[in-house]
């Protein structure tokens, strides 16, 4: 199973939406699934996930500041990435600020 957590206005694509609520999608991953092809199952559209991060590592970022504050980053293929059994996604929009050190 892998959980994709939603943040900001991308709750609106789980079952809970509430701000209080967990906003989970819970997939069984695909053979050669990859955080894209989990993305469009899910029914996001790749371009709507501002930051991702993968087992609380940043995946990918459009924070234009992540080279000079270092973030601790996923070496890999950003959303072409691979994913495996267990895996957790954390998908921020646009609308949540995000700030990591």
């Amino acid at each position: 199973m892998v959980e994709v957590h939603l943040y900001g206005k991308l709750r609106r694509h789980a079952s809970d939406t509430r701000a209080s609520g967990q906003s989970v999608v819970r997939l069984d991953p695909q053979p050669k699934e990859t955080v894209r092809t989990a993305l469009e199952r899910a029914g996001i559209a790749p371009d709507e996930a501002y930051h991702v991060f993968l087992n609380g590592a940043i995946l990918t970022t459009h924070n234009s500041m992540a080279p000079w504050l270092k973030y601790q980053q996923v070496q890999g293929a950003g959303l072409d990435t691979h994913l495996r059994d267990g895996d957790r996604l954390g998908l921020f929009a646009r609308d949540m600020a995000l700030l990591v050190v």
